[in-house]
Parts: C-alpha cells; structure tokens; sequence
C-alpha cells in the first residue's frame, strides 16, 4: 500500500561543511526520488492539505501528475495558484501547514509536499512555458513593495489584464525574500530572481529606488498618476528592541541590519567590501526563524554562535527543520534564559551580556506558558556581538504621508480579511498589515487583496456607467 512506503529523505550538505560556507543546504530531490514521494498521496477525496495551503495550491492534482510522469502538468497545476513555487517549497512552514494535515502524519510521517513542490518549481524554472496572459483591461494598479505579498498581488492581477507597475525602495527586487533569508536556505539568482522573471514575463513592471512617502505618495499614485488602486505589501522591517541597559554599546545589532548587510550587500562574499564584524563569539536573542538565520549566519562568519531564548525548547517559534539544521552546525541553545543587561568595555564595544534564568508559568494570550525569572540566578556569557532577533513592525512612513490610512495599535496597517483599508482604492497585505508574519502568508494576503482589487475596480466602473 501507498502509505507503508517510507518518506524519501532529502539529500543535504554536510553540517560541518556547510556551517562554513553560505551554499544551500538542501539538495532537494531528483526526478526519481520525487516520483516516489509523489507515489505516497493517498489522493483524499477532502483533502485536508489544500485547506491548510494559504494559497490554495491542489496538491494533490500536482504531486498525481508529478506521479505521472508530468511535470509540465504538475508546473501548470502550481502556477495557477502560486508564482513562487521554488520560494514556498524552501522556506514555507510545510510542518504546520499541509503537511501538518496531511492524513499519513496521523500514524507515520506526512508526504513531504515541500519538498516536492520545491521540485516542480525548480523544474519549471529551467523549462519555462508561456504564461497564460489576459488582455489589458484598460485598468493600471500600483503595488509598493516587491516581498511575497506584492509579487502574489501583482501575479493575479496581471493573469486578470491589469496594468500592474510595482515600486520597490531598495536596488534589489524581492523584498524580505532577498534581504531576510540567507543564501543557504534560499539562493538569491538561480531562485529568487529566476521566479521574479517570471512574473515580469506576466507583463508586470518594477521600478526600483522609489521610496513611497518620499519620492511619491499613495496619494499621488491615486490623485495624479492615474491608477486606479493602490496595493501596500511593504513588509515590516522596523526593528525591535528589549530596551535594556546595554544596547547602545557598539556590537549591539538588529538581527534586520545584520541580515540585510549579509544578505543584500554580500557581506559574506570576498568579492564585496561591505563590512560586517562577528568577533570571535556572537549572542542572538530570540527564538524564531529570523533568530535561526542571524544563528547560523554569524556561524558561517566564523563566530562561535549561541542562542539565547525565554521560554523553553518546545515553545521555539522557528521552523522545526531550522532548529534541527541549527544543532547540527554546532549551535549552542541557552534555554530559559533572559538577558537583563549588555556589558561593555571601556571603549564601548560589546564584552558580554548578563542574564537571569527563567521558569514557565501559565500559559500567556499565545497560548504559551508565561515565562518567570528565577530569583538570584544571574550569570554572564561573554561575547563581542549582540543580535537582536525580537521582531519587527511596519515602516510608518506610509500610513503617515497617506490621507485617511488606518493604522493599529502596534503601527500595521489597519485592513480587513481581503486587504481593503480605510482609504478607498487602497489595499494591504502582508507583514504591513499584521507584523512579521510567513512568507506563505503574506502571499495568501496578496492573492486574496488582488480579488478585492479587481471587484472593487469592476464595481466602480459598473456604478460610473
């Protein structure tokens, strides 16, 4: 029967090799070891996985074709749903997602869905098709940001026939997806890049260095430019802090900046002159994904690199499969453990961090148990560079320069569950609208903006006739 069939275990670089260099550590599967992955779907008449999927991919119509032999089919079957299939295969939290209701995890091991949709992304990539493209509608929306969010808004609404132009602050296209996440976990040309393309091949347009708020408004999108919607999927790169005592010290860095100097401006790469220090030990407060990737990053620049996190193993944010990757490179986990103050020498650079350790108490508004300090059990790690991994919040320079834009409590743009905002003509999605948050997410966000884009646009042109 299908489901005895073992889960075919991925090929991957060596822990000790690869925590010296930035090359992916996943291999991935080849044509054959996908087939027989594929062979383990039991093809649920409800399947569970596509309600769990925030983009609503039909796995199993991709993974039976993929069975089959395929491929084009199963790209086709992909594409009609997600436009970063090799994006979402890598970095997606399949273990909580689809494959997290996949029926063969209940007594064994789930169908490694990522792993295979990261196969047919990869295989499309390199036997590209023609897009399925409509006529232009006569319709012209402006989307600011080129994150997930953005390129899954932009994606949709060009299959539709608009005129999409995306407007991204920085040199580079892809938002977080180039900035945030390590070269080992998601390569930035072969990958990233290659996926951007094909979403310019769908007739979307990108501007680059166009800070909105400052070069132009949402309003001046609106009121002079001539579109007819406005999509926010900004992102949220404004760091956090603890606020302790400490953190202005030199050494003291965001886990935002020590990722967008690695990652964006290729610290890591000789053949940059961007600077970057490790010393010789590095301390990453924070227990999610962003933490794992500053970790294993810092790691991978030669410092001996620990985490130090408040609550307990169990309550780790991150990926499952980050935390695993993590102690197999030699990460060191200090576990209920808080600091309380950053040491520094007399020539205020970072020589340590003091920190107190912690007991769980009731659970907190998450659902996780609430973490208490124990009385008397400071201690001290030395080391030369703090990183602060505790998240981050939306940019306010948006909202601020945008007449009649909503924002929360915690600065995020204010949007309801399809992405409309206070302002008319204006929608959101993505980390803008409910702070860090999965690259899945986001683009679930800005797929479900770019049908309330299109029904508002069809809507107000009916009312105008």
């Amino acid at each position: 029967m299908a489901n005895r069939i073992p889960r075919v275990p991925v090929r991957e670089q060596d822990a000790k090799v690869r925590a010296t260099n930035f090359k992916e550590v996943c291999y991935g599967y080849d044509r054959e070891e996908a087939m027989l992955e594929a062979s383990r779907c039991l093809h649920c008449k409800n399947p569970r996985c596509v309600t769990a999927c925030p983009v609503g991919i039909s796995i199993p119509d991709f993974i039976a074709a993929l069975g089959q032999g395929d491929l084009r089919g199963a790209a086709d079957i992909i594409s009609r749903d997600s436009s970063l299939p090799s994006i979402c295969g890598r970095v997606c939290p399949q273990e909580t997602q689809c494959e997290g209701s996949c029926i063969l995890g209940i007594k064994g091991e789930p169908v490694a869905i990522g792993k295979l949709e990261r196969f047919v992304g990869d295989w499309q990539l390199a036997n590209p098709s023609e897009p399925a493209t409509a006529e232009d509608n006569g319709h012209r929306v402006a989307v600011i940001g080129s994150g997930p969010s953005s390129l899954a808004c932009a994606s949709d609404l060009a299959k539709l026939g608009y005129a999409v132009t995306v407007f991204e602050a920085l040199h580079e296209l892809g938002g977080v997806l180039v900035y945030g996440i390590p070269e080992f976990r998601l390569p930035k040309q072969s990958v990233v890049a290659a996926e951007i393309e094909n979403v310019k091949r769908l007739g979307v347009k990108f501007e680059t260095n166009v800070i909105v708020g400052r070069t132009v408004t949402v309003d001046s999108l609106l009121d002079e430019e001539g579109f007819d919607a406005v999509f926010i999927g900004s992102g949220a790169g404004l760091p956090r802090f603890m606020g302790i005592e400490g953190e202005n010290l030199n050494g003291v860095v965001s886990a935002n900046e020590f990722l967008t100097r690695t990652n964006l401006m290729h610290a890591y790469d000789e053949h940059f002159d961007t600077p970057i220090y490790v010393g010789s030990r590095v301390v990453v407060v924070g227990g999610g994904n962003v933490a794992m990737d500053a970790v294993r990053t810092a790691k991978r620049l030669g410092a001996e690199a620990t985490i130090v996190y408040r609550r307990s193993e169990k309550e780790l944010p991150a990926r499952a499969e980050e935390v695993h990757h993590a102690k197999e490179e030699g990460i060191e986990f200090r576990m209920l453990t808080n600091p309380t103050k950053v040491i520094g020498s007399d020539d205020g650079w970072v020589r340590g961090i003091n920190c107190v350790r912690m007991e769980l108490g009731e659970p907190d508004e998450s659902g996780r148990r609430s973490p208490k300090e124990i009385p008397g059990s400071d201690f001290t790690i030395g080391c030369d560079v703090v990183i602060m991994a505790l998240g981050t919040s939306p940019n306010p320079l948006i909202a601020s320069t945008t007449q009649g834009l909503d924002v929360t409590r915690r600065g995020c743009i204010a949007a309801d569950e399809c992405g409309r905002t206070s302002r008319e003509g204006v929608f959101a999605g993505g980390d803008a609208v409910t702070g860090a948050a999965t690259v899945i997410l986001a683009m679930g966000a800005g797929r479900k903006a770019a049908k309330a884009i299109d029904e508002y646009i069809k809507g107000k042109q009916f009312r105008e006739q």
